[in-house]
């Protein structure tokens, strides 16, 4: 199994989608990552050769925000809409939908325990 950015990806699933197992990774930038290396996106990644392997981390860590950092990188943006006490940082306190979602019928059982957005009228 490849080791890339402290991440196992699958050996035997193509390169263009084991690369999106990485965090922060999709299929669009998998395809670019192989297209600058010069790969085939069809080969499997336990064809990768050590060399490959390399070039492939030395990119994602140089150019492309991945892993852990993207993680810190977004619960840091959530933590600052909580403290400027916007709309936003309210719906992620409580756990609600942030993005404008209906709460009458979904999202009850997102996280745990029920929360109540409104009382029925009667």
């Amino acid at each position: 199994m490849p080791r890339i950015i402290g991440i196992d990806i699958p050996d035997n699933k193509r390169l263009e989608v084991s690369l999106t197992y990485i965090y922060g990774v999709g299929r669009k930038l998998s395809n670019d990552i192989i297209e600058k290396l010069g790969l085939d996106k069809n080969m499997k990644a336990h064809n990768l050769t050590e060399d490959d392997v390399a070039k492939i981390n030395s990119i994602l860590t140089s150019e492309y925000t991945v892993e852990g950092d993207l993680r810190r990188q977004i619960q840091n943006n959530i933590k600052r809409l909580i403290s400027i006490h916007s709309y936003r940082g309210l719906r992620h306190r409580l756990g609600l939908p942030v993005r404008g979602q209906r709460t009458r019928t979904n999202s009850r059982t997102r996280k745990g325990k029920r929360k109540t957005v409104a009382n029925k009228k009667k």
